[in-house]
């Protein structure tokens, strides 16, 4: 069997906001496998916002290319906003002000790996009309429920 970066059509691309300490995990995680990219957003305030709460206005949008060559067309946060929303929607422990977080950190990764399976796996998605892992390469269909429980050893 081949190994994964093997069978991906692309190299991964990532972009992450300005925060600082993405340098170091991206870096750690995927070595120079990756083409990484920071998209950093600077706000002004908005005059209404004394008044009520409104959204602040993003005045300035940088694309900073820190690794690799990604593909500008595709350098966005949009991708992974999406993905903490269905995330959040999905699971309780994500959404705000509630009680049912995890207090430890295997409860969560317990909670979060099968979510990610049955969205990668499972799930045909609208925009793809296959599951992600076929777009990716990585399966050639879509994966049933048993298809996941046989990964259990």
């Amino acid at each position: 069997m081949k190994d994964l970066s093997s069978r991906l059509k692309h190299k991964v691309q990532l972009t992450t906001d300005g925060h600082k300490m993405y340098l170091d995990a991206v870096e750690t995680t995927f070595g120079s496998e990756v083409d990484f990219s920071q998209l950093v957003k600077i706000y002004g305030s908005s005059p209404e916002s004394e008044v009520r709460y409104s959204p602040a206005e993003c005045i300035v949008i940088e694309k900073n290319n820190i690794q690799g060559n990604p593909d500008p067309e595709h350098v966005s946060t949009s991708y992974v906003e999406r993905q903490n929303l269905t995330m959040r929607m999905n699971m309780r422990r994500f959404t705000r002000l509630t009680n049912a977080f995890s207090k430890k950190i295997e409860n969560l990764g317990h909670a979060v790996a099968p979510n990610f399976i049955y969205y990668n796996f499972c799930r045909v998605h609208q925009t793809l009309r296959v599951t992600p892992a076929m777009e990716a390469g990585i399966t050639d269909h879509v994966w049933g429920i048993q298809e996941i429980l046989k990964l259990i050893k």
